[in-house]
């Protein structure tokens, strides 16, 4: 059996997107539907369109350098996509008499 990257695909509220892709880039993608479909991965035949998402999903799970450059730009902006926890401690004013 073809061990192939992606498993199986969710379905999801899609965000329409128009793309133009390289007719070779096309070809590859149908050739990928169809082995996908044969390894019994799918199990109705699968759209090639459908697999874009998955395939750019995947890429930058992988994608290390992307990973780094993402928890960077998280750490200098906290408040972005995630909880934020703010700790107030009271000020204690020493004095020496």
């Amino acid at each position: 059996m073809t061990k192939l990257k992606l498993g199986p695909l969710e379905d999801d509220k899609p965000v329409k997107l128009t793309i133009e892709l390289p007719a070779a880039v096309f070809r590859n993608l149908k050739s990928y539907a169809e082995i996908l479909t044969r390894s019994g991965r799918a199990a109705t035949p699968t759209e090639p369109a459908k697999l874009i998402a998955p395939m750019i999903e995947r890429f930058m799970a992988t994608d290390r350098a992307f990973a780094k450059a993402r928890r960077n730009a998280a750490q200098r902006s906290p408040g972005v996509g995630g909880k934020v926890r703010i700790t107030f401690a009271k000020q204690v004013e020493q004095r020496t008499y």
